[in-house]
């Protein structure tokens, strides 16, 4: 509920309230996997550490009171300020949830047995995202009845609320023995991912992908609210289509991995990304809500696995004891480049606003949908795809 109702278009929309545009809006977007590569470092440092959970909650709450305090900025800041500040302010909360993440990771992975690892995270996403496609019927209903800046108030008091609760709720965790790395300095230990070949030409390639997919994904909403001039109560519609068609393929992907490797599973889902953003071309032709509907429910389908897989295969093809190492290694890679992904992404923007209208439209996202579809089916299919 906290996260659904801080993300996605409700993130967009209240950056566009705060006075943001396009290119600020991919850099905030582009903020949460960058500040990722800190955690080489946290990686090393928690090898020292007695208790991971009670870290790990004390990391957690300041991301989670730190990202709601954003709801306070337009009643304590001149209109000049409120952009400067929620940048300050969102940056430092995923500084502190890029140490609460690999914690996490490293307890989850020790909490969840390997033989039902696929299965487990299939239900848990799926009972996660019904949750959320609720709350974004909810949060569309009240940013559209209400003046925005009502709107969004009565929102931070619905996420202040869950907030407190979700970090109370860390406090039942259990407190699991930690298998410590055999490296004890922070080079040689950093080496050890690097030395996995399999682990390092995958990671490489999903980064490359991932600058792709970052260009457009994370500013539909952008294009939706701004250049299409949806409205929030049909956007939230569009993403609870999203969810459900997400929540379906956890389910469908849990039990494929039970049998298919975590890498070949991956390759699948990339043609489903790439489609979601081809079929933005549609729109020359078809009616709009009919295509968005379609990217949509293609892009829930083909993200939800993604995410779901490079999970499952961050902390199950990798080694137990090295495993913090190997998770930082991967989300510091392929940070810095869904960093880069947003950050262009909004430049484009900015450049083809010149251009007729149908390029902001539609043109960018199915021209780099293109482009992903023949990356997944030459390397993609080379570098993940197992016999």
């Amino acid at each position: 509920m906290f996260q659904t109702l801080l993300g996605g278009p409700f993130l967009t929309g209240y950056l566009l309230y705060l006075g943001a545009g396009s290119s600020v809006i991919g850099l905030v977007l582009a903020i949460t996997t960058l500040v990722n590569v800190s955690q080489v470092f946290i990686a090393f440092m928690i090898q020292k550490l007695q208790s991971r959970k009670w870290m790990m909650i004390l990391f957690v709450a300041l991301h989670r009171l730190l990202w709601t305090s954003t709801g306070l900025i337009p009643f304590i800041f001149d209109k000049e300020w409120w952009v400067p500040v929620f940048i300050i302010v969102y940056t430092s909360a995923f500084i502190a949830n890029a140490v609460g993440g690999v914690l996490w990771a490293s307890l989850i992975s020790d909490l969840v047995p390997a033989r039902v690892r696929g299965r487990y995270f299939g239900i848990r996403n799926t009972l996660l995202n019904a949750l959320g496609s609720i709350m974004l019927f909810v949060g569309g209903k009240i940013l559209d009845s209400n003046p925005e800046s009502t709107g969004f108030m009565i929102l931070f008091i619905l996420i202040f609320i869950c907030a407190i609760a979700n970090i109370v709720t860390f406090c039942f965790y259990p407190d699991l023995p930690f298998e410590r790395s055999t490296e004890n300095r922070l080079l040689p230990m950093m080496k050890k991912p690097f030395h996995d070949k399999p682990f390092m030409r995958s990671t490489l390639f999903l980064a490359l992908w991932l600058l792709l997919q970052t260009m457009v994904v994370p500013l539909f909403s952008y294009v939706m609210l701004d250049i299409l001039h949806i409205n929030y109560q049909t956007i939230s519609l569009l993403t609870i289509v999203q969810t459900i068609s997400m929540m379906a393929s956890f389910y469908v992907w849990g039990n494929l991995n039970a049998k298919i490797s975590n890498k070949t599973l991956l390759f699948w889902t990339l043609p489903i990304i790439a489609g979601s953003c081809m079929v933005w071309g549609l729109l020359a032709f078809l009616p709009l809500l009919f295509v968005l509907m379609i990217s949509h429910i293609l892009l829930g389908a083909g993200v939800g696995g993604f995410n779901q897989l490079v999970f499952n295969f961050t902390i199950g093809d990798t080694p137990k004891s090295e495993r913090p190492m190997f998770i930082a290694m991967y989300a510091a890679i392929t940070g810095i480049t869904s960093f880069l992904g947003p950050m262009i992404g909004g430049q484009i923007f900015n450049v083809i606003k010149e251009l007729p209208d149908w390029v902001q439209q539609y043109g960018l996202q199915s021209v780099v949908g293109t482009i992903m579809l023949i990356v997944a089916l030459t390397f993609g299919r080379k570098i993940l795809k197992e016999s």
